[in-house]
């Protein structure tokens, strides 16, 4: 007969951002979070983001410490961790970065405990360009990966054996997210009555061009010669947002090509739902969770076969995966989305949080009893 986990543990957790922050990343460490707090066997998480929006607006879990002493800059984030390593006894590191590595490195060894490495995407793709976070890539006992192509493009470079590493896909929350039909007042604020909608959310960034705004754009003048109707969303905000505005102006699309700005969290589902296809023609996504809160509104969803959008997809399963490279590929396959009906694909529940948080709760517990 095994004996009982222990209660009580305690989980030491170095953060990008978490609440009071905005992105995947974001919500990838409340998911991470939330689930280790359904966990019985532990008693207490201990949490230091490097960045957070404040005033926080949202509760917190029970068994959380979100610690926010290190905010300062990096070296008030030094401080901050050096005194969570001496407010007791900890069971487990988990490092949400490969840029806090050398930091979540030194952490774990004093406390003589495992570390925890979460990878996410093209960050981890291609060797560090910081010297301590590449010589330590290898340096973690364990290895979580949102996407089975970060792993391998990871490990490419930072070798792990198949036993130090686990697929840990972002989760959905179904219930905060349902099939219904378009808000009359969003379709007004944007002018889309009447219109068919392509959609694509995500954080406009120089350096993430590569999630498929571009390629929407650049075939749109195809897309609108057979649909007339069709309008092209843009969700989100960045300091790319004049250059793709600009290439808007000069294809001659701005009648089609709407920019909504930062999309406030209550409002998301909303938006989705103004969409007929949801589309992201990506070339370095490390998975694609938007995917999921489209298809979790309905929403025919395409995504690539270049990056880890295509296991959001499930390889085909869930939707339509294209390569972002071919033009007629993408024109079809949202041309083709436009007639199909609404409807939660069958399959996407395999991303659910209750899966998510006992996938979770398998590896944690391994590596804490192993300590």
């Amino acid at each position: 007969m095994e004996a009982a986990a222990p209660k009580g543990r305690r989980v030491l957790m170095l953060l990008t951002d978490a609440w009071g922050g905005h992105g995947g990343i974001a919500q990838y460490n409340r998911d991470v979070i939330e689930a280790m707090c359904l966990d019985p066997t532990i008693g207490e998480i201990v949490a230091l983001p490097r960045i957070a929006k404040l005033p926080l607006v949202s509760d917190l879990p029970d068994k959380l410490d979100f610690d926010l002493s290190g905010l300062g800059g990096f070296r008030a984030y030094i401080y901050a961790a050096m005194r969570a390593m001496r407010s007791g006894r900890y069971d487990l590191v988990y490092c949400a970065h490969l840029n806090l590595l050398p930091l979540a490195r030194v952490v774990a060894s004093l406390l003589r405990k495992p570390l925890v490495l979460a990878i996410y995407g093209i960050d981890a793709w291609e060797p560090s360009r910081r010297i301590w976070s590449r010589r330590l890539a290898s340096s973690a006992d364990h290895v979580m990966s949102i996407s089975q192509v970060t792993l391998d493009r990871f490990r490419s470079w930072a070798p792990y054996p198949d036993a130090a590493t686990t697929l840990m896909p972002n989760a959905i929350h179904l219930d905060e997210f349902a099939v219904g039909p378009k808000s009359s007042a969003l379709e007004k604020r944007y002018g889309l009555a009447g219109r068919k909608v392509i959609m694509t959310f995500g954080r406009l960034a120089g350096s993430e061009r590569y999630k498929g705004f571009d390629r929407i754009i650049e075939t749109m003048p195809a897309i609108v010669a057979r649909r007339p109707d069709a309008s092209y969303v843009i969700a989100g905000d960045g300091e790319d947002r004049g250059r793709l505005e600009q290439r808007v102006r000069d294809l001659g699309l701005i009648d089609h090509v709407i920019f909504t700005g930062m999309v406030r969290e209550e409002e998301k589902a909303d938006h989705y739902r103004l969409a007929d296809v949801y589309a992201m023609p990506s070339r370095g996504e490390g998975f694609g969770f938007v995917l999921l809160e489209a298809m979790a509104c309905g929403i025919p969803s395409i995504g690539s076969t270049r990056d880890g959008t295509r296991e959001a997809m499930r390889e085909g399963l869930l939707g339509a995966i294209v390569d972002p490279q071919n033009d007629e590929a993408v024109i079809d396959a949202v041309i083709a989305a436009f007639d199909c009906p609404r409807a939660i694909p069958t399959g996407l529940d395999h991303f659910a949080f209750p899966a998510f948080a006992e996938r979770l709760t398998a590896m944690t517990g391994k590596l804490m009893a192993g300590a």
